[in-house]
C-alpha cells in the first residue's frame, strides 16, 4: 500500500503540536501521543504509549477515544495510521482487520483535522536505520555493519514486508501475497491440502500466525487426527516441548518457507544491508528458527548464495517501532509541505 493522505484542510505545523500515531495491526495497535522532539532535530518524542487488543473494541474510533480519554483529551488534532492493506475511497482495505477502518468516521468520531495513512511495513521501515542492529539477535550472516538496502519482513497475523533503500526512503511491498512456492515434497503435499484443486495459495497463508495453525491442521488431517492446538502460541510452544509431532513438523516448515521468502526477497531487493525478522511472534521462537532450515533455504543455490551468504538476517522486537516509523514519516511529510508552500509563496 503506497502512503495515502486524507486531510481536505490546509496543512499545519506537525511539528509544534503534538499529534496521535498509530499502529494497527489484526491482533493489536499500539498507539503513541507524539510530538518532534526539540533537541533533536526530526526526531520523535513518545509523550504516552498504549497497547491495544483489537478484539476489545467495536472499532478502530472506538480504541483511538479509548486512548485519547485516558491520556490525551482534546490534545491531538491529527493522527497518521499505519496499517496493512490499501486505501480504496474512504476505506482501508485490509484482509486481516477486526474491522472495517473507514477514515470519514474516524475523523467525526476523533474530531480531527487530519488523517494520513501508510502501510505498517513502510512505517516498519522508516523505524529501522543503521542503528538497528542494537537490540537484535543475529540469525545468521555475518555480525558486521553494512551499507545498503535493508529488509524488513514481519509474519503475525498476515505477512508484512518493506525495503529501506539508502537515503531513507522506504519500498512498501504486497510481498507476503506472492504465490507460496513449497521447495520439499512434503511441503508440495501440504500445498495440495490447502488448494486441492490447484489455484493461488499466498506465501502469508503459511508463513504467519494463523498460516503456522493452518500447516498444523493440514498435517494432522494428513495423519489422519484431529488437531489438538487451537491457536499458534500453543502449536511453538508444543512444538519447542516435542509434545506434539505434527506441532514440530509445521513449525520447521514455517521456519524453512520463511528462509524462502526471506531470501528471494533479499535477491529481488539486493539488500547488502541487511534483513530484519521483526515482531514478538519470532522473537519468542529464536531458538526454532537458529535450529531450523531457515538459513538453508535463505542461501537458495547457485552463484546467489555467495551474495546471499553476506547478508546478515537479524531478529528483532517490534514493540513500539511502528508507531516511531509513521510518526517520522508524518513529519517528514510535514515538513516536505511546508518547503513546497514556502517555495510557492517566494515565487509567487
Amino acid at each position: 500500500m503506497n502512503a495515502a493522505i486524507i486531510d481536505p484542510y490546509p496543512p499545519a505545523d506537525v511539528s509544534a503540536t503534538p499529534f496521535l500515531a498509530a499502529d494497527v495491526g489484526g491482533t493489536f495497535a499500539r498507539v503513541a501521543l507524539m510530538q518532534a522532539s526539540r533537541t533533536t532535530g526530526r526526531d520523535v518524542e513518545v509523550l504516552a504509549y498504549r497497547k491495544l487488543a483489537c478484539a476489545a473494541f467495536p472499532g478502530l474510533p472506538e480504541l483511538l477515544k479509548s486512548f485519547v480519554d485516558s491520556v490525551a483529551p482534546a490534545s491531538a488534532r491529527r493522527c497518521v495510521l499505519a496499517c496493512a492493506g490499501h486505501v480504496k475511497g474512504d476505506e482501508v482495505l485490509n484482509d486481516n482487520s477486526p474491522w472495517p477502518i473507514r477514515l470519514a468516521s474516524l475523523r467525526q468520531a476523533l474530531e480531527l483535522d487530519d488523517v494520513a495513512v501508510l502501510n505498517d511495513f513502510e512505517a516498519l521501515g522508516h523505524a529501522f536505520d543503521d542503528e538497528s542492529a542494537n537490540g537484535s539477535r543475529l540469525l545468521c550472516g555475518p555480525d558486521a555493519p553494512a551499507g545498503g538496502s535493508m529488509l524488513v519482513i514481519g509474519p503475525g497475523t498476515g505477512l508484512g514486508a518493506a525495503v529501506r533503500l539508502p537515503g531513507g526512503s522506504v519500498l512498501a511491498t504486497e510481498a507476503g501475497q506472492m504465490d507460496y512456492a513449497p521447495h520439499s515434497i512434503r511441503e508440495r503435499e501440504v500445498l495440495a491440502r490447502l488448494a486441492p484443486e490447484g489455484g493461488y495459495v499466498a506465501y502469508e497463508r503459511v508463513v504467519s500466525g494463523p498460516g503456522l495453525l493452518t500447516v498444523y491442521a493440514a498435517l494432522c488431517a494428513m495423519c489422519g487426527e484431529a488437531p489438538r492446538l487451537a491457536t499458534p502460541e500453543a502449536v511453538t510452544a508444543a512444538a519447542a516441548a516435542c509434545r506434539d509431532a505434527q506441532a514440530v513438523e509445521a513449525v520447521e516448515i514455517f521456519c524453512a518457507s520463511l528462509g524462502s521468502f526471506a531470501g528471494s526477497l533479499a535477491m529481488a531487493f539486493m539488500t547488502t544491508g541487511g534483513v530484519y525478522l521483526a515482531g514478538g511472534f519470532l522473537h519468542a521462537m529464536f531458538a526454532a528458527l537458529q535450529r531450523s532450515a531457515f538459513e538453508e533455504r535463505f542461501l537458495h543455490g547457485r552463484s546467489v548464495r555467495a551474495f546471499l551468504a553476506h547478508v546478515p538476517v537479524r531478529v528483532t522486537e517490534h514493540g513500539r517501532q511502528g508507531v516511531l516509523g509513521a510518526a517520522r514519516w508524518y513529519l517528514g511529510r510535514g515538513a516536505l509541505r511546508a518547503n513546497e508552500t514556502g517555495t510557492a509563496l517566494q515565487g509567487g
